[in-house]
């Protein structure tokens, strides 16, 4: 009995010794295939075509550099080995723009005037630690300009609009894609022959909307889809196509899938993240907000952003129905606009042009009681993040008196002319030059460098996390791509360059979530992000998943920073899956370098969505 009892204990040792070794060995099969699963692209390649004989960047550390840093995460236990997936119903999470956080927070925002439609953030404790994943059936992106045209449906699987708006040519349904014919609610012919109806009425040369360069910069509120942004794209016009994350589903997911400039907002309480004199025309097509709400509060919302003789084309059926309400409405709002000293420039079937004065003199003519009154003169009305809109006009600079424009040249040349706003953030025409000129250099060394996995239109959707003068937007202007220049908080006052170099951008706090659907950028640059929310104390491991949140598989991110931080990035590349390629390289110095600095430029994998779900 004592021998077959011995027998057994040795057999269950060997058993659970076997059952040991299998779990160890299920560990270590599942921990390396989520880092090196089958089929994923690796940069070896690419490195053993280098040979160090770029002018600018020292060398290259790739295969041998990426062998020292998996062989470092088994030594160092700081390092992370996994990044759950987060559930699949978060495949189109905006943490800032989620409205189940609302209910969760109790929080009673006034739905009269869309507050549940404006940024509400989640608290650290309950931030998203997970990677985003595709939805089922995700394809790499139908590239530009094909995808202005169509998109696959399995990457926004939404046909409500294409069921509701089936009669005015939105978009519609067609096996596996989705198609955009180019209509719109008020344009049931076309956005294009919309445009060029606007450009006769306003009488511009040769019925162009652009007006020899003039008109630039566009800001189109309410924009379903941005059919009206796509087609001004080739008449060199760029807009800030604008709309909420509301009923009419997804909108703005559809309209950076096409690539074309847009982003999330609305016209709520505060003011929108532009700064002053940014947009030469406001767009609103079958306008249905309330602008006599709040004193008219959104019309000086729309005053403040627009140039001086700005325009602000406008259709709604108020402009054009007879019955009673419609013509209340009309005159109200006619009433209002005069009183802003705003004037009818245009009228045409179910669409009005007003016009901006261009001057301080009407304002002056005024009676001082007459409502809405002047701002006073200690607003800055440059200021915009998290700014409540005031019910008030912003009133011309003496310097800016009678500028029509703000006194810019047309388009292209205002692309690299020092405009006369420099002068207010202290910087002279020669440092201005000097930034575009090696911002061009710098970007022609980051093309050099990915140019062997670089396939032709990959890029499209560009983020420029800190975009400072606008340097890096303006060197990529050759190629067809646009950039979304984002001015970190403590830089906003340098928002207005960028619009006034004819590009587009938004103020944003890099400790918070960016107000777009994931998976909306081909490439992500951080020239000092990082250091910049190291010193305001927020998680660089918060930022690299918000990062990964918005940005498309087989898309690449370019982080520009000091040695320490590019080293400590590194540590997560492999865990966020942006091992596709990978690429680190010491720059030149030069006259923007602030102290030694590292190029790291990885990119994302397309993975789906497996076990390790949170």
């Amino acid at each position: 009995m004592k021998q077959k009892s011995e027998k057994m204990n040795t057999t269950k040792l060997l058993t659970y010794l076997l059952i040991g070794i299998i779990g160890f060995l299920g560990l270590v099969c599942l921990y390396y295939g989520s880092s090196f699963a089958p089929g994923l692209r690796r940069f070896d390649d690419a490195a053993s075509r280098y040979d160090g004989s770029d002018p600018l960047f020292d060398g290259f550390s790739g295969k041998r550099d990426l062998e020292e840093f998996l062989e470092d995460r088994e030594n160092n236990p700081e390092v992370p080995k996994i990044i759950p997936i987060c559930d699949i119903k978060y495949s189109e999470l905006i943490p800032c723009l989620d409205r189940n956080l609302i209910y969760q927070l109790k929080l009673k925002p006034n739905l009269a005037v869309m507050e549940h439609y404006e940024r509400h953030c989640p608290p650290p404790e309950r931030r998203y630690n997970c990677l985003i994943p595709p939805p089922v059936g995700y394809k790499i992106p139908i590239r530009w300009p094909a995808s202005r045209d169509e998109v696959w449906k399995a990457n926004i699987p939404h046909t409500h609009l294409a069921d509701e708006k089936q009669d005015q040519r939105w978009m519609v349904v067609d096996g596996e894609k989705i198609k955009f014919p180019g209509g719109g609610t008020h344009f049931h012919y076309g956005a294009d022959k919309y445009i060029v109806g606007l450009a006769q009425m306003l009488k511009f040369p040769n019925d162009k909307l652009n007006n020899g360069g003039n008109i630039r910069n566009v800001l189109d509120v309410g924009c379903g889809v941005a059919s009206f942004g796509a087609y001004l794209l080739p008449l060199d016009i760029i807009a800030m196509s604008l709309a909420p994350n509301d009923v009419h589903e997804n909108q703005i997911q559809f309209a950076l899938e096409r690539g074309i400039p847009s982003t999330l907002g609305v016209l709520g309480t505060k003011r929108l993240p532009y700064p002053s004199r940014s947009f030469e025309l406001a767009h609103c097509s079958r306008c249905r907000i309330d602008w006599l709400q709040r004193d008219g509060i959104l019309l000086l919302e729309l005053d403040r952003l627009l140039r001086p003789g700005g325009y602000f084309a406008y259709s709604s059926p108020e402009a054009y129905e007879q019955d009673p309400e419609n013509r209340r409405i009309w005159n109200a709002m006619y009433n209002l606009l005069k009183r802003m000293c705003w004037r009818v420039v245009a009228k045409k079937g179910q669409t009005v042009i007003w016009a901006k004065p261009v001057s301080n003199s009407c304002y002056l003519k005024r009676d001082p009681r007459t409502q809405p009154p002047l701002c006073s003169s200690d607003d800055d009305s440059d200021a915009s993040w998290n700014v409540h809109m005031k019910a008030c006009i912003t009133p011309y600079s003496a310097r800016m008196h009678k500028e029509r424009w703000s006194g810019l040249v047309p388009w292209p040349q205002r692309l690299t002319a020092a405009p006369p706003r420099l002068e207010e953030i202290g910087v002279s025409p020669e440092e201005f030059h000097e930034d575009t000129r090696i911002w061009h250099f710098r970007v022609d060394e980051y093309w050099k460098q990915m140019k062997s996995v670089l396939l032709k239109n990959s890029i499209r959707n560009v983020m420029d996390m800190n975009s400072n003068l606008g340097g890096f937007a303006a060197a990529l202007n050759d190629r067809d791509v646009w950039v979304m220049n984002v001015a970190p908080v403590n830089m906003s006052a340098r928002l207005k360059i960028i619009y006034d170099r004819g590009l587009i951008g938004t103020v944003h706090d890099w400790c918070e979530s960016f107000s777009t659907y994931p998976r909306t950028y081909d490439l992500l640059h951080a020239w000092a992000v990082f250091s910049e929310i190291e010193q305001h104390g927020c998680g660089a491991e918060d930022l690299l998943i918000e990062m990964d949140r918005i940005l498309r598989p087989d898309g690449f991110v370019i982080i520009r920073d000091k040695p320490s931080i590019i080293n400590y990035v590194r540590k997560f590349i492999t865990a966020l899956r942006w091992d596709g390629c990978l690429l680190e390289v010491e720059p030149r110095a030069d006259a923007l370098s602030t102290g030694e600095e590292r190029v790291l430029i990885a990119r994302k994998n397309l993975w789906h969505s497996g076990v390790m779900t949170v």
